[in-house]
């Protein structure tokens, strides 16, 4: 029997990037690949990149040297770059880093295991010339979904790529493959345990914000079909998954390429009732699309997050009209007021630019009595720089490197203040809270609906007063609240009630209640 060909992915990036990676995953296993944890434990390391920030690109350029460096005293024998920045760049990107035994792109997606294959025996894969792939598809949104196949990473397989599907028992299948049920029936292999994953909901982007080149190298909008999306949540749900995240450029425009703008509206409760499923979870909205029917959905269903990662990017008009956005301060925290007006605990994400081309002390004054008004839970603060084929790019009034960096770190100051303010007005609170981890130093750890992963705070589960060395109950009494004290009497992937009894910056602390609180507080007595 020939030995079995191994291959890591190493992924980068954004929630989207990590569900590419498992659909990567998915072809190889189905192929007889062997997936492995670590790349020096692989023959083939394949780096899934990030091309959206120069500090991303760095990071992404540093991974695949680290991995080149394992071929000099390991197994791997060859490192592969995939994901955006190896699509945005695809033969530049080749030239740059002869490191990289290969650079893939997109529309390598459905053939990954020959491409590999080719790489692994010592033959060369000509990398792609980029071009733009909103070319791909019709301008009408209402053509696309006929258009012919075009690579989309992360969707469900396309009739062209599986003709006929035959029935197979899930007992025959590789662990960890969903069962193909029809031709469009997804393809993935999950990369860890966590009770949370992502679904995309749509690839691509029509906005032309004059900051972004995303949709140049991800494409126009297309959304993936209902029934995909449910099927997909089914079979993660059977993994053990308890939260799904919605994921995309852009969830509000889902559906309007498939005659339905208010698909999202429709989806949402049949998500949230899929068994297994506690908590589904929406990211990446945009302001200028949130309309009321979506706000009611997403404050009123039961199991879905009352989350608004709401894109705001600054809150000056002017600075917002030379980013090719629409909106202003005012009607900002209008929208926030009516969202807090249906669900009070409602949590609330942006991100945001500074030192935009053109950008004034008046502007960041503005952004600032946004940021002073609007009781984010979480935010994130980028300083602006150049990114190639951006109308930005082009814009003359380009503040100094270093105003761009002074106003980056004041904001940032700002946003951790406040960031930690708000925090401090859950205090009393009753959370849902999802357990992702028991064995860390903190104990048991996990989030509340208004913390999305990676991106926000986390919730340290802590036994109540008396059982052990509990929390005093104040804001900043998380050092009273020792990892002593937060026992290991919950699971991952439970669901518990707690009420939030302190904080450290933008974490919160909370005592396990009812049921929940038995068991924890059982262990932590010991």
């Amino acid at each position: 029997m020939p030995e079995r060909r191994t291959v890591a992915l190493v992924t980068l990036g954004c929630a989207r990037n990590e569900v590419d990676s498992e659909e990567l995953a998915g072809r190889l296993a189905a192929d007889g690949w062997d997936l492995v944890e670590e790349a020096a434990d692989a023959d083939v390391a394949v780096v899934n990149t990030c091309g959206f920030v120069e500090a991303a690109k760095k990071d992404s350029v540093d991974a695949l040297l680290e991995a080149n460096d394992l071929k000099d005293h390991g197994r791997t024998q060859a490192v592969v770059a995939v994901g955006c920045m190896a699509e945005r760049y695809g033969k530049e990107l080749a030239t740059a880093l002869p490191e990289a035994d290969g650079v893939l792109g997109f529309d390598d997606y459905s053939d990954i295991s020959d491409r590999l294959q080719t790489i692994l025996s010592g033959g060369v894969h000509t990398p792609h010339v980029p071009r733009d792939r909103r070319k791909l598809l019709p301008v009408s949104p209402a053509e696309r979904q006929s258009a012919g196949a075009v690579a989309l990473p992360g969707h469900a397989q396309t009739l062209a790529e599986v003709p006929e599907v035959p029935e197979v028992p899930p007992a025959d299948l590789p662990d960890g493959l969903a069962p193909a049920s029809g031709p469009r029936a997804p393809l993935r292999r999950r990369l860890g345990t966590s009770p949370v994953a992502s679904v995309k909901l749509a690839s691509g982007c029509d906005r032309r914000c004059s900051f972004c080149a995303i949709p140049s190298f991800r494409g126009s909008f297309i959304s993936r079909r209902p029934s995909d999306v449910l099927g997909e949540t089914r079979w993660l749900a059977e993994q053990g998954v308890k939260e799904v995240m919605l994921v995309s450029e852009n969830n509000t425009s889902y559906g309007k390429d498939l005659g339905d703008i208010r698909l999202l509206e429709t989806l949402l409760p049949e998500l949230a009732a899929v068994d297994g499923i506690e908590r589904v979870r929406v990211s990446y909205l945009q302001p200028a699309e949130m309309r009321p029917g979506l706000i009611d959905v997403l404050t009123g269903t039961d199991k879905v997050a009352p989350y608004f990662d709401l894109s705001f990017q600054h809150s000056a008009p002017g600075v917002l009209r030379a980013m090719r956005r629409f909106g202003d301060t005012e009607r900002f925290l209008e929208l926030l007021t009516t969202i807090r007006g249906k669900a009070p605990q409602a949590g609330v994400r942006s991100n945001f630019i500074v030192g935009f081309p053109g950008e004034t002390e008046a502007d960041v004054a503005e952004l600032e009595r946004f940021l002073g008004s609007a009781g984010l839970d979480a935010i994130g603060v980028f300083g602006y720089s150049d990114e190639e084929g951006t109308e930005a790019a082009g814009y003359g009034e380009k503040n100094d490197p270093e105003v761009v960096a002074e106003r980056l770190e004041r904001v940032s100051r700002l946003a951790e203040e406040l960031t930690a303010q708000r925090a401090e007005e859950r205090l009393g609170e009753t959370v849902r809270v999802l357990v992702e981890s028991v064995d860390g130093d903190d104990g048991p750890v996990g989030r509340g609906a208004h913390q999305a992963p990676e991106t926000d705070g986390q919730i340290l589960l802590a036994a109540s007063e008396g059982e052990g060395e509990g929390a005093d109950g104040g804001a900043g009494a998380g050092a009273g609240a020792g990892a002593a004290s937060r026992g290991q009497g919950l699971v991952v992937g439970r669901m518990v009630e707690a009420k939030v009894v302190a904080t450290e910056g933008v974490d919160l602390i909370a005592e396990p209640l009812g049921e929940g609180a038995e068991g924890f507080n059982e262990e932590a007595g010991r």
